[in-house]
């Protein structure tokens, strides 16, 4: 695969790892100038598989932040920063994110900022940093409890596929990542959404059969991002989900947390009985949205549940939306299943009605 923009390309499986191998000989001066960014857990889990492909890695230099959400800051970013320049970076220096969505994202944009710009490669091993985060050269870092607020598009060299991370992921990062494979359908092919459809128990989850969803589920994303990459209209409806569920997960942050991809079902139920009352969504289509997820995903019936001075506080974080033009809050919306709409406003009042169905 190949994006029309710069030229970055996506790789599966071992010849991702032949890519990788034969750019560093070629194309990367000194395996010293090479740095692997990880976390405490994928230095654990991870590591091992990618030096497994790619011994001479070994000598490479290596940089660990703390796993977990709160680390996407800038203060790791900086950290980050001093150990290149501890090690010496320099303009010709290589990047490899070795993570899930918060190492992509913030690798990224270290690499985008550093001596004004390096080259990185994304290497994600969680099932939402294949489908959704590592896709589409968004990088970035949240301002306190506010999702992505500071970042950047900037495009790695390439990115690694390589499904056999997931087996190193507990169940419910498996089952957070799915909430976007879910997404792709509705926003923009109703035949995928069918398949997902299919899926019946999410404890029953064998990933080594996934190979095909999750590849259908990248070319998805990817098509939308080939014909949009800064976002200036149709990728907008990637958003579906996320000004609601990103509202939800910055308000959890710092209490109960809940993973992206609860926080994104929660959203989509949402956004999709609003899709119904303004955005001509056949009442079935909102049933059979509705009806899949509460079977899929109990937890989020945690909507339900909030407070009226709970809801004001998410429509607070809500107004500092990304997409918000003139202090109105944008959404991407559903005409019906597989067609989404985007730039679309929607009411306060409207907006706390949809936390009550």
């Amino acid at each position: 695969m190949k994006n029309s923009d710069r030229g970055e390309f996506i790789y599966f499986h071992e010849k991702a790892y032949e890519m990788l191998k034969n750019y560093l000989l070629n194309q990367v001066d000194s395996i010293k100038n090479t740095f692997i960014l990880v976390d405490d857990r994928t230095h654990q889990h991870c590591l091992p598989i990618l030096l497994s492909h790619i011994d001479f890695l070994k000598e490479s230099n290596l940089i660990q932040i703390k796993s977990g959400e709160e680390e996407k800051n800038i203060h790791t970013c900086i950290q980050i920063c001093k150990n290149l320049e501890k090690f010496k970076a320099n303009r010709k220096s290589l990047i490899l994110n070795l993570g899930g969505g918060v190492i992509t994202d913030i690798g990224g944009f270290v690499a985008s900022i550093f001596k004004r710009g390096i080259r990185f490669v994304n290497i994600p091993t969680t099932l939402l940093g294949m489908v959704d985060a590592a896709v589409g050269n968004k990088t970035g870092v949240n301002l306190d409890s506010i999702k992505n607020e500071i970042g950047s598009f900037y495009i790695p060299e390439f990115l690694i596929i390589d499904t056999y991370f997931l087996k190193t992921l507990p169940k419910k990062e498996i089952i957070s990542g799915m909430a976007e494979m879910f997404k792709h359908g509705l926003i923009a092919n109703k035949d995928f959404w069918m398949k997902m459809n299919q899926i019946k128990d999410l404890n029953d989850i064998d990933v080594n059969q996934w190979h095909h969803l999750i590849y259908q589920s990248i070319l998805i994303k990817q098509k939308i991002v080939d014909q949009d990459p800064k976002e200036k209209g149709l990728r907008k409806i990637l958003n579906f989900g996320h000004t609601i569920g990103h509202a939800l997960e910055s308000y959890f942050l710092n209490a109960e947390k809940i993973l992206h991809g609860i926080a994104v079902i929660m959203g989509m139920i949402c956004e999709s009985w609003i899709s119904y009352k303004i955005n001509g969504l056949p009442i079935s289509d909102y049933e059979n949205i509705k009806s899949t997820f509460s079977e899929l995903y109990p937890m989020q019936k945690k909507i339900y549940g909030l407070s009226d001075s709970e809801i004001e506080k998410i429509l607070m974080i809500m107004e500092y939306d990304k997409k918000n033009e003139k202090n109105k809050i944008q959404f991407s919306l559903l005409k019906e299943i597989g067609k989404c709409s985007y730039n679309c406003q929607v009411t306060h009042s409207l907006i706390k009605e949809c936390f009550l169905k």
